[in-house]
This record gives structure tokens, sequence and C-alpha cells, in this order.
């Protein structure tokens, strides 16, 4: 009896769950692959026909992937996304690519997530809630400390809603910056990342992000 009624109880709060960023069971709340037509569309759009700025390599690479050792719940619903694994509440398609910058350690990534039920704005309004607790990234390690600080970033002539921030710090001891930038294209959610080795163009993160809205529409 208590064993059914332990069940009872675990069905419950998946239920209660089902409409939440986090699933129960096998659910999981960020997205890994998606085999759909619609996917292998977006991955071929970001394979062959991006305009990216000047110094950029046309070849694409995996998708960029957070490289921070530690992040807490926040942090961590924020970088998923960037990192190419969007929430998977409504989710119907993904894609993510990165392309090698010609400044050192420069690299640029995208993601590019479709949402049914107009969704993509509401998820676009928690990363905006989740970039705001995460102030900071912080992990200390002998002769590798991790101290970067979040900042507002201002992307202008950049259509749509949008939510950006800009780390500035250290990684692993080494001088580090990384721009972000989620954009809702209609029923697109969009993650743009530029990253470098001691400090990036923010002008050049406004081209991108620009970019691969208008290659979204």
């Amino acid at each position: 009896m208590k064993l059914i009624i332990r069940v009872a109880l675990a069905a419950m709060a998946c239920g209660l769950l089902a409409t939440s960023l986090v699933g129960c069971g096998e659910r999981r709340p960020y997205a890994e692959s998606a085999a759909t037509e619609e996917s292998a569309r977006l991955r071929r759009l970001l394979r062959e026909q991006p305009a990216l700025p000047d110094g950029f390599s046309v070849k694409t690479r995996e998708a960029w992937h957070a490289p921070f050792p530690k992040m807490g719940p926040s942090c961590m619903a924020a970088f998923q996304t960037a990192s190419g694994r969007p929430p998977v509440r409504s989710l119907e398609a993904h894609a993510a690519a990165s392309y090698q910058g010609d400044v050192l350690g420069e690299v640029a990534a995208v993601g590019v997530a479709v949402y049914g039920s107009a969704q993509a704005g509401w998820h676009l309004g928690e990363l905006g809630r989740a970039m705001d607790r995460c102030p900071r990234m912080v992990a200390a390690q002998p002769g590798k400390a991790t101290r970067l600080r979040s900042s507002p970033l201002v992307v202008p002539d950049l259509d749509g809603d949008v939510v950006s921030r800009q780390l500035r710090g250290r990684l692993n001891g080494y001088p580090y910056a990384l721009d972000v930038v989620f954009v809702r294209e209609g029923d697109k959610l969009l993650s743009v990342v530029h990253t470098g080795l001691g400090t990036v163009d923010v002008h050049r993160t406004a081209e991108l992000a620009k970019t691969f809205v208008e290659l979204a529409r």
C-alpha cells in the first residue's frame, strides 16, 4: 500500500511539473537533439548562408559550449540555451553552430530554436530573469581563478525583443570576454555568443546578432 501511495504521489508531481521547464522521469529541461525536417533546414541555413562579418570563417563548427566549471540554476538556464540546448517546452525544431574568428580565441556562436503556441516570447522572458539572477561567475582554483562579472549590453538597431549581457573578467586565470544576446524573432528564439581572450568588439557582436536575425526571418 505504501508503495502504491508513493507511485501515485510521484505521478501527481510529474503532472504538476509538466508545464514547467523542468520535467519528470526521462524528460529533460533542455533540448539535446531534434531530428526533424525543420531542424535539418535550420542546420543547412547556418552552414550555407550566413554573411558573417569580416574575419570569421564561413566553415561551421560544433555548437559552442559554456566553459564555466560551475553554474547556479539561473546561470545554467541561460548558458545551456546559449550552448545550443534551448528549453524544450513547446520546442518544435532547433539548430546551433559556431564560427572561428581571426582574433586570438575569438568565437561566434548561434542557436536558433522554433517554438509553438507563442512560447518564444515566454522563454525570452525567463532568460531575462535568469540573467538578472546571474550577476557573476566565480570559481576559485589554485592559479586558475574564474571571476567574471555581468553588466548590461546595448545592441543598437536590433529589432525584436532582446535580452543581452556582457561578461568580463578572468577564466581559469586568463583575461576573458563574452557577449551574449537572446532575441525573439516571431516564433523563433535566437541566442548569439561572441567571445574571446582579453576582449571582444561589441560592434562585431551587434553585427553578428543582426546577421543571424536576418537569416532566421
